[in-house]
């Protein structure tokens, strides 16, 4: 049976409209995409029907991407400012969850003061050992480049070649995968994402005191089978947080099945 999909939209400090949606009956669970995902292509959804028998589910296009709007400069702040405004929209304190780079995201609003109440994040993409390359000092510089000389495959290839840390002939055969073209549409905001990951991805120890701020308890999840290097990125994460609880899915990997993270993000919010 096919899920009807209501949009409805919050304007963001900035003048952006802000497309989400909602479902299920509880308390308020917004969930975070990572890189160039979006409501219609990501995890969002399936994890959000999930949960949806437990929370009022939010899932929402950060900015650039799906059917939410964007501007032609950037600045971090304003995402901070789109996830304000949903959780006003949603009353606060809610529930919130991030993954990827949305989990960078994620840890960012909270730090900033964001009325949230409990944190989940999994698998940000922080590097912090020798297990793998750090990303280059002109990573996103050189993601700018493509894309403002019109070239956005050429950016998401060195954004999963160089960011992501996959073999060159597994970015090579997703230009002929079917959601290549979609990919291509939001690549534009690969910036954005980086603006909240690249200061973690130089293959050190992540800083001490770094967040401090974050008072709420907040759960570091990974999966078994992912690299080890995302891994012990989120080990480090809960080393420095300072009310963390770390798990480990067996069995997964970054890309989580929403069957198995979902009893963990019951348990662990309620």
């Amino acid at each position: 049976m096919e899920t009807k999909h209501n949009t409805q939209t919050v304007t963001s400090a900035d003048g952006t409209t802000i497309a989400f949606e909602r479902i299920g009956q509880g308390p308020a669970l917004i969930l975070v995409d990572g890189a160039m995902c979006h409501r219609a292509s990501g995890p969002a959804r399936p994890l959000a029907q999930e949960l949806a028998d437990s929370f009022t589910v939010y899932t929402y296009d950060r900015r650039g991407r799906g059917e939410s709007g964007h501007t032609a400069s950037y600045a971090p702040e304003h995402e901070l400012e789109d996830l304000a405004a949903l959780i006003e929209e949603a009353g606060a304190p809610v529930l919130l969850y991030g993954i990827s780079s949305g989990a960078a995201l994620a840890l960012a609003a909270v730090q900033s003061g964001l009325a949230v109440s409990r944190l989940a994040v999994y698998e940000p993409p922080f590097i912090v050992d020798d297990t793998r390359p750090p990303i280059p000092t002109d990573y996103t510089e050189r993601i700018q480049e493509f894309l403002a000389t019109g070239r956005p495959g050429k950016a998401i290839g060195y954004f999963m070649r160089k960011g992501v840390n996959l073999p060159g002939a597994m970015v090579a055969m997703m230009r002929f995968m079917p959601g290549w073209s979609g990919m291509k549409e939001v690549a534009r905001t690969l910036p954005y994402d980086a603006a909240f990951v690249t200061d973690f991805e130089r293959g050190r120890p992540l800083p001490e005191g770094q967040w401090d701020s974050i008072k709420v308890p907040t759960l570091v999840a990974d999966g078994a089978k992912s690299p080890a290097w995302i891994r012990n990125g989120a080990t480090d994460l809960a080393r420095v947080l300072p009310h963390a609880e770390r798990r480990t899915l067996p069995g997964q990997t970054h890309m989580v099945k929403p069957q198995a993270l979902a009893p963990v993000l019951k348990g662990f919010f309620r």
